[in-house]
């Protein structure tokens, strides 16, 4: 893998989980030195971030992380039910059945132990593996490209709410119903799915507002980061959690 494709891929990660949090200055030297490559790699690796949305140019600070706030959901959720629902449509015309069986199988079986409070961090996977399923079904490459573009910025936002086993159990439901649909090829079931699935989970997020307590203990949170970064204190300081 080339040095900038792997500083990429950290800082992008980095960046989703939360690690660095928005208004942390992306320093080449130190970013090169916390990293272990040369400044070359390391600017094409932010350019890139750049065009994404997830890092900007900041008068006298260089580039930093960009800001995420729950006031973007509407609009993301907006342009995702379209974009979804669209691939979903397309993706059941060109489904192969048996990937999405078992992909809802999966589903089925990660209910009940979500329900009880398993750590997500694997059905977050599962949700990716079938994102990456539908994006490959849809066939057409600008769609996908969009809507992975669009997924980073939602993953973002995901953070901002608590882990709620009842809800995760529920996702898990409607997941298993999306690739359900496809594994029948029924397009406008596809898309039904996907869309409910996409109000629910809008639904939680807004429902998720933070308390004084939680905004304090954000802030605190956000005195430190990876080696070479320096949070803006003046950002959001919304809770962002696993």
């Amino acid at each position: 893998m080339r040095a900038s494709e792997r500083a990429y891929r950290t800082l992008r990660q980095e960046i989703i989980e939360g690690q660095l949090p928005p208004g942390s200055i992306l320093g080449e030297v130190e970013q090169s030195a916390r990293l272990g490559l040369s400044r070359t790699p390391l600017r094409e690796a932010i350019g890139r971030l750049v065009s994404e949305g997830l890092a900007a140019p900041s008068s006298g600070r260089g580039t930093v992380v960009t800001e995420v706030s729950l006031d973007e959901a509407d609009d993301l959720f907006d342009l995702r039910t379209v974009l979804e629902g669209l691939a979903a449509r397309r993706a059941a015309v060109h489904a192969d059945p048996e990937v999405f069986a078992q992909l809802a199988a999966r589903f089925e079986s990660a209910v009940e132990p979500l329900r009880r409070g398993e750590d997500p961090e694997s059905y977050y996977e599962l949700t990716t593996e079938l994102d990456a399923a539908v994006d490959a079904a849809c066939a057409n490459a600008y769609l996908a490209q969009h809507l992975r573009s669009l997924r980073v910025h939602l993953a973002r936002l995901r953070r901002f709410s608590r882990n709620d086993p009842a809800r995760l159990a529920a996702s898990a439901t409607e997941h298993a119903s999306i690739a359900r649909a496809l594994a029948d090829r029924n397009p406008e079931l596809a898309a039904a799915t996907t869309t409910l699935h996409l109000h629910h989970a809008l639904a939680h997020l807004q429902s998720h507002q933070p308390t004084g307590t939680q905004t304090h203990q954000a802030h605190q949170n956000r005195q430190t980061g990876p080696a070479g970064t320096t949070p803006d204190h003046h950002t959001s300081t919304l809770e962002r959690t696993p």
